[in-house]
Parts: structure tokens; C-alpha cells; sequence
């Protein structure tokens, strides 16, 4: 049977914020959270926009999540993430305590996995390589064109 909201569907979906990002002049990287297989925040990079370093599109969209359930615990909620979390939003998707992290494409200099692996709550699933060439694809387009 096909399911047509699988992680490829949410992961193409936090690609889409991800090339906001872009146009935005934004490193892209875009997150959407899923609870009981619907989205209930999506978002993207903002720190140029916000001129705030911690203004990553996983926070942005934790915060938008727990708004949007009216508590702090995404416990069955699927963050889906276009590049590895860095350390900072690896924290913050422990402290949150999310449920399942899929992300596309491994960050080798800044991702939480090299740092912190131990970082994500004890009972998180975590699912890697979602689309990961398209993934990483919108990263590699986005800097070759700032050199």
C-alpha cells in the first residue's frame, strides 16, 4: 500500500522551507514536526532575518510545535530536518524531548553526531539519509553560489 505521508513526503516538505531559506539568502536548512502523521510547524533558517545566531530552522519550529500543542514535550512528535542538528538545536530536540528526528544529509563540521551524539533524549528514534543527495544538493547550490 502507499503511503503518501512517509518520511520522503515531510522530508520533501521541510526541503521546501529549506529553499526559502535560500531565497532569503538564508543557509538552507528547513524543519517541519509532524504529530499523529500531520504538520503542525514548519520553518527555516532566519538568522540573517532576525540578526539572532540561535535562530535555527529546528528551534524556530520546536517553538512553533509546543505553540501549537500548548506544551513543552513533543514526545510524539517527528521532527523532520534537512541537515544534521548542530549541538545548539541537538539540545533543544533533547531538552523537548521529541520523539523521532529524520534529517537528510550529515553536517561532518558542526553536526551534533560528532559532538554530542548522546545529546537527543534516551528514547529518541532517529532516522538518517531522507532524501539525502537533494538534501545535500540545496547546501552545496547555496554556497558554491556565495564563492
Amino acid at each position: 500500500m502507499i503511503q503518501p505521508f512517509d518520511d520522503t513526503y515531510f522530508m520533501r516538505q521541510a526541503l521546501s522551507e529549506a529553499r526559502l531559506a535560500a531565497e532569503e539568502g538564508e543557509v538552507p536548512v528547513g524543519a517541519v514536526i509532524t504529530c499523529q502523521g500531520r504538520i503542525i510547524a514548519r520553518a527555516h533558517n532566519q538568522t540573517e532575518r532576525l540578526h539572532d545566531v540561535t535562530a535555527h530552522a529546528e528551534l524556530l519550529a520546536i517553538t512553533a510545535a509546543t505553540d501549537a500543542l500548548g506544551a513543552k514535550y513533543l514526545t510524539d512528535c517527528t521532527l523532520y530536518v534537512t541537515v544534521e542538528p548542530c549541538v545548539m538545536c541537538a539540545g533543544a530536540i533533547g531538552w523537548a524531548q521529541v520523539g523521532t528526528i529524520v534529517y537528510g544529509t550529515t553536517d561532518e563540521k558542526r553536526g551534533y553526531s560528532r559532538f554530542a551524539p548522546q545529546a537527543f533524549h534516551p528514547k529518541a528514534q532517529v532516522k538518517r539519509g531522507i532524501l539525502e543527495a537533494e538534501c545535500a544538493d540545496e547546501m552545496r547550490r547555496f554556497f558554491q553560489s556565495r564563492r
